[in-house]
């Protein structure tokens, strides 16, 4: 009998000992793979078991009606779980619902559907995000400019910006890259897919590419984004009407009076950022942290701010943890300078004393974003051809963590449980 078929036996009996009970799945540091927990608590939703999120619980911990084959899930993913009574997990909910904790309970109601914005050809480790979807079994489609454009975002409830330059820079790498055979063939890709979709330049299909993204929003969609998809994306939405690309992106001069005429009111997160005019400079504009403000990178942390569960559930949702401070990681763009986040946005988290700013969220229209500074939670400083990141040895790694809360969030409803 093999492994898989001795676990099933072991849970059928055990479904006699906890008959129509719970599952529960800490998220302290009990937990033994914190980042498959998500993708447990996802495929419970997709089966269509009612699932739980306790906030500020344990870490956040996951509360899923019994079955046997969530709690066979559970031991094959090496994911730490606890079968309990009914009358345990009612006790569970008065102490998380009592006024003197905080504390709360959501309701994750349908398993939403993921979109990835990524280029064809990259693979899930060029990207935190799709590399933890693949570790933690969550599924996502891959969607580019050709169906963002033609109206597929409409399927989706959730979507990520890949480490994307929507100012149609190339990801101001010309200095650095400009005659590797990757960066020639970037080129060629996005102006063959620009000609495609009727436009002349790059530049301006992603201004078109981010306005639609910016109306899946508006419509309620969710979309979620780090590193250099963060400001570029803003920046690209501020420049509307206005050419900001020298001519080696895209043929032509930029406007020498841009900075004067971009449209703040347009952004969904920065305003009165100043633009890196300069095509040999690798940056896109003030809204970034350098490298030499961030310093010794032994001392480079940053804190979760703490909310309101019962009356801030949202925020309290993005930031669910086992740990509140948690090391930092560089990107493209690695953190954002908070006098020039718009005073609308929430900052989730932070270095502590300082104007550096790693996480924020806001809404607009019926809809909601999150942007998350740095490029992979597990490997500090991440270079063009590094090796990809091997989660199996980062289980428990409280930084993706804060992208799978942003995957679950779609998912909750207001409507708490108390039962």
């Amino acid at each position: 009998m093999n492994l898989k078929k001795i676990i099933t036996a072991i849970i059928f009996i055990s479904s006699f000992i906890f008959p129509q009970g719970k599952i529960f799945i800490p998220m302290d540091l009990q937990q033994t793979d914190h980042l498959k927990a998500y993708g447990i608590t996802y495929h419970a939703l997709e089966k269509g078991y009612k699932a739980d999120w306790l906030l500020n619980y344990r870490g956040g911990s996951f509360l899923i009606d019994y079955s046997n084959e969530i709690a066979t899930e559970c031991l094959v993913e090496g994911v730490y779980s606890e079968n309990i009574s009914l009358a345990d997990a009612s006790a569970m909910y008065a102490e998380i619902q009592s006024e003197d904790n905080n504390m709360d309970v959501v309701r994750l109601e349908k398993a939403p559907k993921i979109a990835v914005y990524v280029p064809p050809g990259f693979q899930p480790w060029d990207d935190a995000v799709t590399l933890v979807l693949e570790y933690a079994k969550v599924p996502y489609d891959k969607i580019w400019n050709d169906e963002v454009l033609r109206g597929d975002l409409s399927k989706y409830d959730w979507l990520h910006l890949h480490h994307e330059d929507f100012t149609g820079q190339y990801g101001k790498f010309y200095a650095s890259f400009s005659n590797a055979q990757w960066y020639i063939d970037q080129q060629i890709a996005y102006e063959n897919n620009a000609k495609k979709n009727g436009f002349k330049k790059v530049s301006e299909m992603m201004k078109e590419v981010a306005r639609t993204i910016k109306s899946y929003v508006g419509q309620g969609g969710f979309l979620f984004a780090m590193c250099s998809a963060t400001d570029s994306y803003d920046i690209a939405l501020a420049a509307e009407n206005v050419d900001i690309c020298a001519q080696m992106y895209d043929g032509d001069p930029a406007d020498p009076q841009a900075q004067s005429k971009l449209d703040y009111s347009k952004t969904l997160a920065f305003t009165k950022f100043k633009l890196e005019m300069n095509p040999y400079v690798y940056e896109y504009s003030d809204i970034d942290i350098q490298p030499l403000e961030v310093g010794n990178m032994e001392n480079d942390y940053f804190t979760l701010f703490e909310f309101s569960a019962k009356y801030d559930p949202v925020p309290t949702m993005l930031t669910q943890n086992h740990v509140n401070v948690i090391r930092g990681f560089m990107g493209q763009t690695t953190m954002f300078r908070k006098n020039l986040i718009k005073n609308s946005v929430t900052i989730l988290a932070e270095r502590q004393g300082t104007d550096q700013v790693k996480y924020i969220h806001g809404n607009f229209g019926r809809g909601f974003f999150t942007f998350y500074g740095g490029h992979d939670p597990e490997d500090y400083q991440h270079a063009v051809g590094d090796p990809p990141t091997d989660l199996n040895l980062y289980k428990n790694s409280p930084g993706y963590r804060l992208i799978l809360n942003n995957i679950l969030f779609p998912a909750a409803t207001k409507k708490k449980q108390k039962t």
